[in-house]
């Protein structure tokens, strides 16, 4: 979730737009892997078994969580996580109020397929993501993994790792550590993260967008993302040093969520 560098790369990723036709199609449903969980969201409320509410920190991604029960709504089989202008909290001084939901301390994944489908509606300053933490760990050592984030209104996405190799050291062109993906603004969009003992591979809508391989190398922590398992992260954010100021006429704003499902290899 940390992305200032990639105003310094954005000439090399903008070829992945056009790059991503070319790429190969993914079908889960055949002999390499088993549905082992889903959410498909479709009770009357949130699965805290499998799920939490994000607390409010100090980073630019979390400075805004909140409780607030209006934030989280589970409507017509999905789960809503909203951004607002705080009017509803008189003792709270945030301006803004977000909904965020994770797995920590209740589910991780390891190496198989995880797949999101959601649809992210626009707002000036929304900041969506759907990303990964070890279970373990400081940051950036144990990586980090950021499936899905979207910027205002933009019409792509932003695929990117974190680890040392790429913070610490700052060796993110070999191999390149964030790729710009397009996808349908209007509409839901699935998105996709494999993770191998040797690579990461990220699809949108079927379409192979990134592969992040472990490289030879005598640095150390480039591939630190199966030296545990990690959990996930899906929350909607509004503003910060990246996306920029909100607007506060276009709240709220809305990220769908219709379902989240993890696969795991199948054994021979």
């Amino acid at each position: 979730m940390k992305n200032s560098f990639l105003l310094v790369l954005m000439p090399a990723l903008l070829l992945n737009l056009s790059a991503c036709s070319e790429q190969k199609k993914s079908d889960p449903k055949n002999d390499k892997w088993t549905l082992v969980w889903e959410d498909d969201f479709k009770g009357k409320q949130l699965d805290t078994t499998q799920w939490s509410k994000i607390p409010r920190g100090k980073s630019d991604w979390n400075n805004y969580m909140s409780d607030y029960d209006g934030l989280y709504v589970m409507k017509d089989g999905n789960l809503v996580l909203r951004g607002i202008q705080n009017h509803v909290l008189p003792n709270d001084t945030a301006p803004f109020l977000t909904g965020g939901v994770y797995t920590k301390d209740k589910r991780t994944f390891g190496l198989g397929r995880l797949e999101i489908k959601a649809k992210l509606n626009p707002a000036k300053g929304a900041w969506p993501a759907f990303w990964m933490l070890p279970k373990e760990g400081k940051w950036p050592d144990g990586g980090e993994i950021d499936i899905m984030e979207r910027l205002s209104h933009d019409k792509l996405i932003y695929q990117t790792v974190h680890s040392r190799y790429t913070q610490t050291d700052s060796l993110r062109v070999n191999p390149p550590a964030s790729s710009i993906v397009g996808m349908n603004p209007d509409t839901y969009n699935v998105y996709v993260l494999e993770k191998y003992p040797d690579s990461l591979v990220f699809y949108v809508n079927g379409t192979r967008t990134k592969n992040y391989p472990r490289i030879a190398t005598p640095q150390e922590g480039q591939f630190p993302f199966v030296d545990q398992e990690f959990y996930l992260l899906l929350d909607m954010q509004l503003g910060g040093s990246w996306v920029g100021a909100v607007n506060p006429m276009e709240l709220p704003v809305e990220m769908y969520i219709d379902w989240v499902r993890y696969y795991e290899p199948k054994k021979n």
